[in-house]
């Protein structure tokens, strides 16, 4: 079976923050990550860096409460990462991760740090979040 996964580069990594300011403080001003978007609803800022993004979610948001309680030294403070992928087959995805026994999850249409595309979050073996992002669609 041929691997329908091509790997572009990392998209974007979501962190749970206890402090948005402080967090602000150190990705935006002191390592120079500019704000991109801001969605207070659902309590979500995302930072430019390079090519990818930096998602800041707030413990006490609507985003941030969905991940359980805060991050600890025993517990999670990274939600999950994104892979690009170069084309985004949703039957050839689904049909080679079946085949490898990992569960494909639903596709949505989110954003990502080249623009709105097709993305599906799966587990890893430990229950880590990957989400593989599409390109973005045509305007």
């Amino acid at each position: 079976m041929e691997n329908p996964l091509e790997i572009a580069g990392l998209d974007h990594v979501v962190v749970r923050v206890t402090d948005l300011e402080r967090s602000l403080r150190f990705y935006r001003d002191a390592l120079g990550c500019p704000e991109e978007r801001r969605l207070d609803a659902l309590g979500l800022i995302q930072l430019r860096a390079g090519s990818a993004l930096i998602d800041l979610v707030p413990i006490d948001s609507p985003l941030g409460r969905a991940s359980g309680g805060p991050p600890r030294a025993d517990g999670k403070n990274v939600d999950h990462f994104c892979l690009q992928l170069e084309r985004f087959d949703e039957a050839a995805l689904r049909a080679h991760l079946e085949h490898h026994h990992i569960e494909p999850g639903d596709v949505g249409d989110r954003y990502g740090a080249l623009g709105m595309g097709p993305s599906m979050y799966l587990e890893d073996p430990d229950g880590n979040v990957v989400e593989l992002k599409g390109p973005p669609q045509a305007p």
